[in-house]
């Protein structure tokens, strides 16, 4: 699909040459931002690296990207390296001192104060349209607010969940009102709890390449809107945790569970990999900061917009 995508891209660029050579003023629209927001739970990126996973690679090389995102603060390490406070930091920009959730019982949440990064979009966007696909319960029931359109998968097998999460952001992606999707799967932490989480391991490196084809068919999704040519996509990619063995709990002294990784593909990114560090907090920033949505003070957010060509 890349290479369909960078000639439309370069077909738009030479329309708009050829109208400035022939007109003495001209004004060029700007394409409407949007965003692709991917969550991979319990991906190791030395994993992802080892498995089959052209969209994934593809992102990448039209992107700049970080093999070693932290998923906690050195501030503060009570919580515990799991998907609650995770996906917590994730979507909400900041970290578990300010959100509260230190494992995935979600007895504390500070969310009214924290919320999640669609209630800032609505703050100061309110028009923009958002969508929340789920495979993880959890973070719906608890974390997503302001969401335009809102689904949770729980089918029994995570492989099916995150199917059908997929052909619902197929479907949803056919809509051009929509402006910011978030998108998770989960199978690839199942298979990591099942029967490890190591790139050696066939059947973690599986579930990771199956993501990857879904992702794919999003992608593509994309591409086939109408307005298409009109939109200047960014796709963020990250995920909560690594892992090591088969758990990745009481993983702040471990990097294979405490390093995650982030990706920040499209026209409006920078190329290459990232020389300073990040921190998954930078992922919802970094959307926000490509919507045209500059942070409150009020907002107190740990994370900042990395990545992007300005």
């Amino acid at each position: 699909m890349y290479p369909k995508w960078k000639l439309i891209v370069q077909s738009k660029w030479f329309v708009c040459l050829a109208f400035v050579l022939m007109s003495p003023v001209v004004v060029v629209a700007a394409d409407t931002p949007k965003v692709l927001f991917l969550g991979i739970d319990g991906c190791r990126f030395d994993a992802l690296r080892k498995a089959n996973t052209p969209n994934l690679d593809r992102l990448i090389e039209q992107g700049i990207y970080a093999d070693n995102t932290r998923i906690f603060h050195p501030r503060y390490t009570t919580a515990d390296t799991i998907s609650g406070p995770g996906w917590s930091s994730i979507l909400t920009g900041v970290w578990a001192d300010k959100h509260g959730v230190l494992d995935n019982q979600f007895k504390v949440s500070h969310y009214d104060k924290f919320p999640h990064f669609f209630a800032r979009v609505k703050e100061q966007s309110p028009e923009l349209k958002t969508a929340s696909l789920i495979c993880w319960a959890p973070i719906d029931q608890y974390i997503v607010a302001n969401a335009d359109k809102r689904f949770s998968f729980t089918e029994k097998d995570y492989g099916k969940r995150d199917d059908a999460a997929t052909d619902e952001a197929v479907k949803q992606l056919a809509d051009e009102s929509l402006d910011v999707m978030f998108l998770y799967l989960g199978a690839t932490d199942e298979a990591g709890h099942a029967s490890g989480f190591h790139p050696a391991n066939p059947q973690y490196v599986e579930t990771i390449q199956a993501a990857d084809a879904r992702i794919g068919r999003v992608l593509t999704a994309i591409q086939a809107r109408s307005s298409f040519e009109n939109e200047d996509w960014l796709v963020v990619v990250t995920s909560d945790h690594g892992g090591k063995g088969t758990s990745h709990s009481n993983g702040h002294e471990v990097p294979e569970i405490y390093n995650s990784f982030l990706i920040v593909s499209g026209d409006a990114a920078q190329r290459g990999k990232f020389d300073s560090d990040t921190y998954i907090v930078d992922a919802p920033a970094t959307a926000l900061k490509h919507l045209g949505i500059d942070a409150s003070e009020d907002w107190q957010l740990d994370g900042k917009p990395v990545g992007l060509k300005k």
